[in-house]
């Protein structure tokens, strides 16, 4: 029988099992599960010619022994089958059931469930491909939500940084029109101080010349009797009668 041994555990402390085998694989398994720290939810691990194959699904672990040239399909697919019906029956009340207690009622599923994977291992292969497609297609679906959410995220990013971008060039024109103003207001300083001081320079220069050498060129001299000498006698236009 390529199905060796069987159990479900609630971490480390086992539920049920089945085995038609007598062996060592309780203790194995135990101590792989042990050793193991944050195990994935599906792994395999090979020893003496067979794999150990675990399912770790809401704090239940689920494994199944197989011989290795069987492959992974059909134990997974074993497993899997195990977990659904155990998890919609039995999950509720082995949250806190002892060990070997669900062996009467759920060692028996154990058995019925690798009979049959046993049996119809072409069947079970089909369903494993099919439920693997499933997975795989859920996969992308999940995948590219994520992208989707990613996406709308960078959007809302991107939004907020435009707003952002938008507030600062507000600010920066504002402070542009201030700047503006005060070099406007400073270049008139500049053109009122240099008429000033072009039109005191012209005050000095006329102070100068009309003061200098005793000069003041202010003051209008009096006529002399000189200048009205020099000066010819004014004429009359009227003619005499």
């Amino acid at each position: 029988m390529p199905l060796i041994y069987s159990f479900v555990a609630r971490d480390a402390v086992v539920l049920a099992e089945y085995t038609p085998f007598s062996g060592n694989f309780n203790t194995v398994a135990i101590e792989c599960l042990q050793r193991l720290k944050n195990p994935d939810s599906k792994f395999t691990i090979l020893c003496d010619g067979h794999t150990f194959n675990f399912l770790n699904v809401n704090g239940f672990i689920y494994l199944v022994v197989a011989d290795e040239a069987f492959g992974r399909e059909i134990p997974f697919a074993f497993l899997e089958r195990v977990k659904d019906e155990f998890a919609s029956v039995y999950a509720a009340n082995a949250r806190s059931a002892p060990a070997n207690s669900l062996d009467r009622t759920f060692g028996p599923r154990l058995k019925s469930h690798m009979d049959y994977c046993a049996a119809h291992p072409e069947e079970i292969s089909k369903i494993a491909s099919v439920q693997r497609k499933v997975n795989d297609v859920k996969g992308v679906m999940v995948e590219n939500i994520e992208k989707v959410l990613e996406r709308g995220e960078k959007i809302e990013l991107l939004v907020d940084t435009t707003e952002a971008l938008q507030q600062q060039a507000a600010q920066f024109q504002r402070k542009g029109k201030q700047l503006r103003r005060a070099m406007c207001w400073q270049n008139w300083k500049w053109k009122i101080l240099v008429i000033c001081l072009v039109l005191l320079l012209g005050v000095v220069i006329f102070l100068a010349a009309c003061f200098s050498g005793g000069k003041n060129c202010t003051v209008t001299k009096p006529a002399t009797v000189k200048d009205y000498a020099a000066s010819p006698p004014p004429t009359l236009n009227r003619r005499l009668r």
